[in-house]
């Protein structure tokens, strides 16, 4: 390790990292990967490129941490949910939590996951490939909920544990996407309480399930 390096790592830094973290995750939720700008970054992270690269590495490596910090913050009620007694409890919470992660006072509207991955170029390709292998770890957690709801008796025999978690996830989605649209948390809501009223729903066996 050179002179230079031994300074820097030495060197206490000058800035709050997971307040500068925090900024960050805020930045990318607005505009997405490719749209949040590495100046737009450094601005509202409040340091210099050079800290940034010491503190949390390239525009990548950042984005990796502040979607970690999404998952253990605004999108915790995932994990939160799969730990529910009964698959209603599982449907309730996470279709509540995904309004209220869309409509926090103060955070951008919306699903930082999906404004990060709707749209883009071949540079964010990564990044996207990261993001729907996010969105199919949780679609796979809920595929496992339901199976287990299944062999417990919650769910009734027929149900397809599989199409039940993306029919969950489909209406997840659409509610971040009506909020990143200008729709009021109250609307959104009451949505969520007419999808809950028909709980389970009354879905198709996939073709390998009959």
């Amino acid at each position: 390790m050179d002179t230079q390096r031994s300074a820097q790592v030495g060197r206490p830094r000058s800035f709050d990292a997971d307040e500068a973290l925090e900024n960050a995750m805020r930045v990318f939720w607005q505009n997405g990967y490719e749209g949040a700008s590495l100046p737009d970054l450094l601005e509202a992270m409040g340091i210099s490129r050079t800290s940034m690269y010491a503190a949390f590495g390239n525009k990548e490596e950042l984005f990796r941490k502040a979607l970690a910090r999404y998952a253990e913050g605004p999108a915790s009620y995932g994990a939160q949910a799969m730990a529910e007694e009964t698959a209603h409890r599982v449907a309730t919470v996470f279709l509540r939590g995904a309004v209220r992660s869309s409509t926090l006072p103060g955070y951008p509207t919306g699903c930082l996951s999906l404004r990060a991955s709707l749209i883009g170029g071949e540079s964010g390709q990564t990044i996207r490939n990261l993001l729907a292998a996010w969105r199919d770890e949780t679609g796979t957690l809920l595929t496992e909920r339901f199976r287990r709801a299944v062999d417990e008796g919650d769910l009734a025999t027929g149900t397809s544990p599989e199409l039940l978690a993306r029919y969950l996830m489909t209406i997840g989605n659409g509610v971040a996407i009506q909020a990143a649209g200008g729709a009021e948390r109250a609307d959104l809501e009451r949505i969520v309480d007419a999808v809950l009223q028909s709980w389970p729903p009354a879905l198709p066996l996939a073709e390998d399930e009959h």
